[in-house]
């Protein structure tokens, strides 16, 4: 972007690509079927997960920075929690609050280098942003009650199709006009990776892992995305590790291993496993 593809015409790529892909695999692995009671939250899980999370991304970095969008960004996890917090749906322990400190602080750490700008050129841009990582936030919380009734599969085969119809609405013109013959053999290669692998495989894991853990613990890891590109650019040469990366690494480690695994929650099948028990023991 922007060269080959323009945002709204991507993101309608990204879903609908995605959405065929869901249902293929559906297709050939499941023959599950949705209790009418349920279409309202998926629908509204399409809303908060694909429309509005992906849409007010897009939109946002558009008219703000990178830096000032991966600042407000790392208030997804606390949102995630506040959020179940309120909803009753998991309970505030010392050690989840003391996680999302340390996440956050060695987010903080690892942004504190670089230059923010928040101002009235950015501030339309930044509640995009936030608005985003409250969508995100909110779709971690609702869409984990349906992990329990129906397989992962099932539900996000139909929170991507709910998804579709807004983003074909607003990104079909777009994509219309996309130049297909301009694409170079590493456009292509882009396009799938971020069509597969960042949209595709991340949802489908993000949902396999959500019928396991809290909404909690999956959005703690949102704190390792600024360790991962640090790793990643200092492996390709284009970054230098210091001590305060170093320090903010470890903060985030400790940080989603006490939002993780501090309450001894097991992530593997067993036989005895209850679904609904906050108390299960790591064999």
């Amino acid at each position: 972007m922007p060269e080959f593809i323009q945002p709204l015409g991507f993101i309608f790529i990204r879903v609908f690509v995605t959405t065929t892909l869901f249902f293929l695999l559906h297709f050939f692995w499941l023959k599950e079927k949705i209790e009418k009671r349920d279409w309202w939250l998926l629908a509204l899980c399409g809303m908060f997960g694909v429309v509005i999370n992906q849409e007010m991304f897009f939109m946002g970095l558009s008219i703000t920075t990178p830096i000032n969008a991966s600042l407000i960004m790392i208030m997804t996890p606390i949102l995630v929690f506040v959020i179940s917090f309120f909803l009753a749906h998991e309970k505030a322990t010392w050690q989840k609050i003391l996680g999302l400190v340390a996440g956050c602080s060695g987010a903080l750490l690892i942004l504190a280098g670089k230059e923010f700008s928040f101002s009235g050129k950015t501030i339309l841009g930044d509640l995009f942003i936030l608005i985003n990582a409250t969508s995100y936030a909110v779709y971690l919380v609702i869409v984990r009650p349906l992990m329990k009734k129906y397989h992962p599969l099932t539900v996000i085969k139909w929170v991507f199709f709910f998804g579709l119809f807004p983003v074909t609405l607003f990104g079909w013109q777009q994509f219309s006009v996309i130049q297909w013959s301009a694409f170079t053999a590493s456009i292509w290669l882009a396009l799938a990776f971020v069509v597969i692998c960042t949209t595709f495989l991340a949802y489908l894991l993000n949902i396999l892992a959500l019928r396991e853990v809290h909404s909690s613990v999956v959005g703690a890891y949102i704190y390792l995305q600024p360790v991962l590109a640090t790793l990643i650019s200092v492996s390709l040469g284009k970054d230098a590790l210091s001590a305060e990366k170093t320090i903010a690494a470890l903060l985030i480690f400790v940080g989603v291993y006490l939002v993780s695994f501090a309450e001894r929650i097991k992530i593997f099948n067993r036989p005895d496993k209850n679904p609904d028990s906050d108390n299960v023991l790591l064999e």
